[in-house]
């Protein structure tokens, strides 16, 4: 066991790069804002926030098959999550079916494997699509996964209109932080627009993108860089919409945010002020919206993936606590908390329960939801939160300078800072300027008993493979063939692709067919080579 000293050595400043005082008192910056409910909405979007009614509280799952994921949404439903979040596997979200040779070795294991409309009725089985909202973590194959629901939501007998959820359809953070993209940047953002015009008229309680700053985060950007290249993405997506001939106060009402809430505790509460304030004001003076509806920033947080660590587990318990207690100070309309596992592999029915019962924890015991924004007028808080502000501006005019995010997407500008800023966090934490308990120091040469970790059987994918090709097998040929040539003639010309893509998959296409005509049309993006 390794006692390491306990000496404390304060930071000059934070991860962005923010001046830290050793002390904040009142004068400057001015502590009064304008109301919760108000413009620019720093302090929440609603005046009574959480008096009125708590976030949604949402367990990111999915994996092996759809029959096991439906087990565990309906554990987790029972359990009290009021929202499900629904995690795809590789193959799923580069638009791959479970036999196609892309897929070996990769079905079912870091989410649930979906190829057909049968796997999809099975996923959500027992469940009230025009109850329960559905959050799908799906990007380049966004608006076919959507089609998917709508098939099953019209077979049920359900109308659209009552249908609510959210499909993060965030391509461009697919090429900068990820990498499942599989179009090239203009059909992936006519795909974008389609959706959003689609639902616009068709679908209209569905959040059309959720446009993300956690997985940028995830791949090691500052809170600051989250902000800005997040914003800038946004206002890529607008500028899209408008060339696409649909009114700003048409899509954005339905465009919602995916953040990340990282360690630094104020940093975080901080950065979602800040980020709403940049939303409202960007929305309303830039693109001449006049609906407070689309001004005002609507976000899901995630507890931040990268911090968890496999040594000493436990005590990520305590990391996730903290993460969500920063999210719901800052304002969260919806909330995912980590499982202490997830370091290991997907997380256990327990450690989804534990994580479920720190949001509980948060909304029903600690208080913190009594009054609305309660760090409200602290001077660190006030002061960091016009700081994240000043400089999330420099960035975003910074990236408007070159043409806008897609510019500095397609230029690898964006990957490099973002791979610069990833490069110091770890020498940070290497040199042990950045503690990590139980990593870089308080270490003990013998971890603890272990954890179970959830793994997936093999026989899984073998199973799912015979199920596709069953599928294909007794579906109506000639029915189905038609409707992917509706798909490829719509591809072809300018009409809005998301009616052929429902009515495919009614039509029995699978994923992988439907994806697979769009290669042919569209082609396929390849990153360029970046020479240092």
């Amino acid at each position: 066991m390794s006692f390491e000293g306990s000496g404390v050595s304060a930071r000059e400043r934070n991860g962005s790069g923010v001046p830290l005082q050793p002390y904040y008192e009142g004068g400057e910056p001015p502590v009064r804002r304008a109301a919760p409910g108000v413009f620019p909405y720093t302090r929440g979007i609603r005046r009574d926030m959480y008096r009125g009614r708590h976030w949604t509280m949402r367990q990111y799952a999915g994996f092996a098959t759809a029959a096991e994921s439906n087990e565990r949404y309906r554990y987790l439903l029972a359990s009290g999550v009021t929202g499900l979040s629904v995690a795809f596997d590789l193959p799923t979200q580069l638009g791959y079916d479970s036999d196609a040779p892309q897929a070996r070795g990769e079905v079912g294991k870091v989410g649930v494997a979906i190829d057909t409309i049968a796997d999809v009725e099975t996923l959500f089985d027992g469940i009230p699509l025009d109850q329960v909202t559905v959050s799908m973590t799906i990007n380049a194959p966004a608006s076919i996964l959507l089609a998917f629901v709508l098939a099953v939501a019209r077979r049920r007998g359900i109308a659209f209109e009552r249908l609510g959820g959210t499909i993060q359809n965030d391509v461009l953070k697919e090429y900068v932080a990820r990498g499942t993209y599989i179009y090239p940047p203009g059909p992936s953002m006519r795909l974008v627009t389609d959706v959003m015009a689609y639902c616009a008229q068709h679908v209209p309680q569905w959040n059309t993108i959720s446009i993300s700053g956690y997985h940028i985060r995830e791949a090691g950007s500052t809170a600051l860089q989250e902000i800005a290249f997040t914003l800038a993405n946004a206002k890529a997506y607008l500028r899209a919409a408008q060339l696409a001939g649909l009114a700003i106060d048409t899509v954005a009402p339905r465009i919602s945010f995916f953040w990340n809430s990282h360690n630094d505790f104020f940093e975080e509460v901080a950065k979602f002020r800040a980020a709403r304030t940049l939303w409202a004001e960007i929305v309303r003076d830039e693109f001449g919206s006049h609906d407070p509806r689309s001004q005002t920033l609507r976000f899901h947080t995630q507890t931040g993936g990268s911090t968890l660590t496999a040594q000493e587990p436990e005590n990520n318990v305590v990391r996730v606590a903290l993460q969500a207690l920063a999210a719901v100070l800052g304002g969260t309309q919806s909330l995912h908390t980590n499982g202490q596992d997830e370091a290991l592999g997907l997380p256990t029915a327990q450690a989804a329960r534990v994580a479920l019962r720190t949001q509980q924890i948060i909304a029903y015991e600690s208080g913190v939801t009594d009054v609305v924004d309660p760090l409200a007028g602290s001077y660190y808080v006030e002061s960091l939160t016009d700081e994240l502000i000043a400089r999330a501006r420099e960035l975003i005019s910074e990236v408007d300078a070159m043409g806008g995010a897609v510019a500095a997407v397609d230029s690898g500008w964006m990957q490099d800072q973002i791979g610069e800023s990833a490069y110091r966090a770890q020498q940070a934490i290497e040199r042990g300027d950045q503690v990590v308990v139980g990593v870089n120091r308080f270490t003990e040469s013998v971890n603890g008993a272990t954890i179970p970790i959830q793994r997936i059987d093999p026989a899984i994918e073998r199973d799912q493979v015979e199920r596709t090709r069953s599928f294909r097998a007794h579906r109506d040929a000639a029915r189905t063939t038609a409707a992917l040539d509706g798909v490829r003639r719509a591809a072809e010309g300018t009409a809005n692709l998301m009616p052929p893509f429902v009515e495919a998959v009614d039509a029995g296409a699978t994923l992988g067919e439907v994806c697979d005509v769009l290669r042919g049309v569209f082609g396929t993006h390849t990153a360029r080579e970046r020479i240092a």
